[in-house]
């Protein structure tokens, strides 16, 4: 009776391991066919691969001793040495990092994909569905493991140095604008460019590097952009012509438009869902430091008139240039301090780089805890999902094109499928969230840019009201041998006669001369400032290095009269001017009162919500806008301003968090990019209905913001809350 359960029990052992080879053996075959499919192998050898494992099946069928006689400490086979019975674990290119499993369904392991010739595009975008919703439960608890410490705050750090250069860059064309005027001779009807160029550069790149980045990475396209800006920024403070220089803030806008989606995808990706919305709310304050830093050194630099140095009179680099170098410095710091960083490894898992994204997460997770003394903490996870890759082939004519023709296709084909990725943000189920996160972002863009990029102009426009109602008149006087040798400021002289006078080593500052008589009358070393001459006559007069160009003279008479070593070019001067230090400290302490407002929100995030916030900061910061229209003076308006500041930072921190969780991964830089894109397209809408009317009437731009803002909050409210979900 013994001997009959022994035999039994033998003979059921041996079954199960011969039903277990046979599942490895097919398991075996279909990632073989596979692996021929990949490597391009012809239907033709694919079938004589086919009737070479029938040939194996055959054997392992009529040999089944084989499984019999299989040692039980050793397993089933050494193929499946430490695989679980209801488990295979893939057996592909093995590098001593655990691989991405098998499941007994049968489906696709790590970096493999099936040919359409097994499944239909629609099967496999399910299988990647079902993928990726696996992926992105199991990714959570991972990045848990891992925890918050040294490897997240270093990254906070070096994503907000590229975060600072991006505010730095929005604040630089306020206080660049009144300089460059200057110094280039630039027209009123041509100063608004410089503004919008770089918006419109920023516009391009924002929806350019945040697709690239869905294509290529977060870590490489941030690189990219990041170094584009430093370079045409640096290189802008060099240039003379306002063409080229128009040229080089174009392309630094471009270079700096990928920031904000690109560093906003590539952070949220290491934080677990408890520290996401906190978190990424202290990474906003760079914006805010950027703010801080360009208004500190506008203050600091610009006004210094003796920094500048010139190299005769067609070249000249003053002090606003020096400003617009330290401005790069951000730029520069965050793509030296990139190159430490890795990639995301959120992104290599969802284009099936299982490898790679798995030795990051290790170096997280190592990193953290030596951080915590407790480097004898093992990573525990072995396995990651991947969701199954779906490319489209595209021939590149490696033997016959040229190499121009290739660089052409490769260029076509990756803007092809940066747009691809981006009408994909408009199918379900984003669908929706696209259209309402459209309306917040064009509301909340078009009221705050409306404002606050033109204000220096509104100041201004201010003081040069309050200017003109100082200036002195002077009508048919008569001045004969006397000599000026002081700074004549602020008047206008009607109908006067100036007989043998002598203008030396003098100043003019908007001083204006109409229907006046110059007779022999001398012009020597004379520095002006807005200063005209209009329907006047000179006769027997010299002028002598003088910046007097014929600009000046409006509809003027010359009779006998001579000009030696006349200066070209706009001359620059600060002495007893301090309108430009009032616009920079009204813009510094405008940044500095969105501090309480970025603490708030960072605190606040992740309690009541991020909706909440985003809903009641537009909805007041509308009504405090409202309020700017009762402003009598210019205290009054820079507390409101302050205020208003503070208010808005909390809808576009509580902004950037919606975005980010919004969207799945294979399309959250391009989706956060397009809305970027229209942020700053909304910001020169804005920019060029404001700027019209701030010298005509402020009610309407007030009164327009106001409501924007109020509709922007209301749809806001109507997104859906990612406070308690993980990232997609």
């Amino acid at each position: 009776m013994e001997e009959s359960y022994k035999d039994r029990t033998s003979l059921v052992k041996g079954a199960k391991d011969i039903a277990k080879e046979v599942k490895r053996q097919a398991v075996k075959k279909v990632n073989k066919a596979v692996d021929k499919a990949q490597d391009g192998y012809t239907q033709r050898s694919y079938n004589r691969f086919q009737d070479e494992e029938d040939d194996d099946d055959d054997y392992y069928v009529q040999g089944g001793n084989y499984g019999v006689e299989a040692n039980d400490d050793e397993g089933s086979s050494e193929a499946t040495e430490g695989h679980d019975e209801d488990d295979e674990i893939y057996e592909g290119e093995y590098q001593g990092i655990p691989n991405m499993g098998q499941g007994k369904d049968g489906m696709v392991a790590l970096g493999q994909q099936m040919h359409d010739e097994y499944k239909d595009r629609h099967e496999l975008e399910t299988e990647r569905k079902a993928d990726e919703e696996e992926l992105a439960q199991q990714y959570e608890l991972i990045i848990q493991e891992c925890g918050h410490g040294r490897f997240q705050w270093a990254l906070f750090f070096v994503l907000g140095m590229a975060l600072m250069a991006d505010g730095v860059e929005v604040f630089v064309v306020g206080f660049v604008l009144p300089s460059a005027e200057t110094d280039m001779c630039i027209p009123n009807s041509g100063s608004g460019w410089l503004g919008d160029i770089v918006y419109l550069g920023m516009m391009v790149g924002a929806f350019f590097w945040g697709g690239l980045a869905d294509k290529v990475g977060r870590r490489q396209s941030l690189l990219i952009c990041m170094s584009v800006n430093g370079f045409f920024a640096f290189l802008s403070s060099f240039v003379q012509g306002y063409g080229f220089f128009l040229f080089c803030r174009l392309f630094s806008g471009f270079g700096i438009g990928g920031a904000v989606p690109t560093v906003f995808s590539y952070f949220s990706e290491v934080l677990a869902r408890e520290k996401r919305g906190e978190h990424l709310s202290w990474l906003c304050m760079f914006w805010m430091i950027g703010g801080i830093y360009a208004s500190a050194m506008a203050w600091a630099i610009i006004p210094h008139y003796g920094w500048s140095f010139s190299m005769g009179s067609a070249y000249q680099f003053h002090s606003w240039r020096v400003f617009v170098i330290v401005c790069a410095l951000p730029c520069v710091s965050s793509v030296v301090a990139l190159t430490f960083m890795p990639e995301s490894p959120r992104f290599l898992l969802e284009i099936g780089k299982h490898d790679e994204a798995w030795m990051i997460l290790k170096q997280i997770h190592d990193t953290n805890m030596r951080a915590r003394g407790q480097p004898e903490k093992v990573f525990t996870v072995n396995r990651i999902k991947t969701p199954k890759q779906i490319d489209e082939l595209i021939e590149i004519e490696s033997d016959t094109g040229t190499w121009y023709r290739r660089c052409f296709v490769r260029i076509r084909t990756e803007l092809y499928g940066i747009w691809l990725t981006f009408m994909r943000c408009f199918n379900y189920p984003v669908k929706d969230n696209t259209i309402k996160l459209t309306a917040v972002w064009f509301t909340l863009s078009f009221g705050y840019y409306g404002l606050s990029v033109w204000f220096p102009d509104v100041i201004k426009h201010l003081q040069s009201d309050e200017y003109a109602s100082r200036v002195k008149h002077f009508v048919n006087e008569e001045v004969s041998h006397f000599v000026f040798n002081f700074t004549l400021e602020n008047q206008i002289h009607t109908n006067g006669e100036f007989i043998n006078d002598r203008f030396i080593m003098m100043k003019f500052k908007s001083v204006t001369f109409e229907d006046s008589l110059f007779k022999n009358c001398l012009f020597e070393d004379i520095t002006s400032m807005n200063t005209y001459f209009r329907n006047c006559t000179f006769v027997n007069t010299t002028f002598y290095n003088t910046d007097l160009e014929q600009y000046k003279f409006i509809d003027s008479d010359f009779i006998n009269c001579t000009f030696f070593h006349v200066r070209t070019g706009c001359q620059i001067s600060f002495d007893d001017d301090y309108s430009a230090y009032w616009i920079y400290f009204v813009n510094f302490l405008g940044t500095l009162a969105v501090l309480p407002g970025n603490i708030v929100s960072a605190l606040l995030m992740d309690r009541i919500g991020r909706l909440t916030m985003l809903g009641g900061s537009m909805v007041l910061s509308g009504i405090s806008c409202f309020f700017l229209w009762f402003g009598t003076s210019e205290s009054m308006m820079i507390g409101m301003l302050c205020l208003y500041n503070g208010l808005t930072i909390s809808a576009w921190n509580s902004l950037d968090v919606i975005t980010v969780e919004l969207y799945p991964t294979d399309r959250r830089a391009t989706g956060f990019g397009f809305l970027n894109a229209l942020c700053k397209a909304a910001a020169v809408l804005g920019n060029l209905i404001f700027g019209s009317l701030v010298g005509i009437t402020k009610a309407i731009p007030i009164l327009l913001a106001s409501t924007v803002l109020v509709c922007g909050g209301l749809v806001g409210l109507r997104l859906p809350d990612t406070r308690t979900q993980v990232l997609m």
